[in-house]
């Protein structure tokens, strides 16, 4: 992975290039594929209940992150609905300024903005009951991928969670040169996990999204 990442900082900034020409909608977030964005909320809808609740060893719901944020697609139908106050974290400024119109009144209860690639992200420690990864991992070289994940697991709040939900190559890992990202399989996701010092709670994957696209697993990681 780190040798198809290439020259680091090119593989970081060609991301960003790319990010910059996309269409802050949500078709633009799912790169043409706003139609299974209905599908893919229930998924994480149902995913994330099993651990919300107040009974002992559950996650509590005040604070949630959203990691890749964009527009605030998963911001606002899936954790501002369930969690008190959402932060979001984008490298594009564009989409977070978007965000801010996109969330209408649900934004009020955005903590905070952030604007920065997730390799130099510092997450407030011991702040989050719940960290969502959505399509973006891809964008993290292996090191950085660790790294983040342990500084997350430092942010969680007692009883915190962290999900991983993206795309899963069938083998290897698969590199995409549009957009600067790779696509790992999912013994690799699991052991890249393992090495920030995490054990996956439960793993599920993604039904009914399109044949042709890569398939879909979520992660839940403490």
């Amino acid at each position: 992975m780190e040798d198809m990442a290439g020259d680091e900082t090119s593989f970081y900034s060609k991301a960003e290039v790319y990010w910059r020409d996309v269409s802050p909608t949500v078709d633009g977030m799912l790169g043409g594929y706003g139609r299974i964005s209905n599908i893919d909320i229930n998924g994480s809808k149902a995913f994330l209940h099993k651990f919300l609740g107040d009974g002992a060893g559950q996650t509590g719901r005040g604070v949630a992150l959203d990691c890749g944020a964009g527009i605030g697609r998963i911001s606002k139908r899936l954790l501002l609905p369930l969690f008190g106050t959402v932060d979001l974290v984008d490298v594009t400024q564009e989409f977070l300024d978007k965000a801010r119109t996109y969330l209408e009144e649900d934004g009020q209860r955005v903590g905070h903005f952030f604007c920065s690639g997730l390799q130099d992200f510092v997450p407030e420690s011991g702040r989050y009951d719940v960290i969502w990864i959505q399509w973006v991992i891809g964008h993290l070289t292996d090191d950085h991928l660790v790294e983040f994940l342990r500084r997350c697991q430092g942010a969680l709040r007692p009883n915190g969670l962290i999900l991983i939900k993206d795309n899963m190559a069938y083998e290897g890992v698969v590199p995409d040169e549009v957009d600067s990202s790779v696509c790992r399989e999912l013994p690799m996701v699991r052991s890249l996990a393992s090495r920030a010092g995490l054990r996956i709670v439960h793993e599920e994957q993604q039904l009914d999204f399109p044949k042709e696209i890569y398939q879909v697993h979520t992660l839940a990681l403490r």
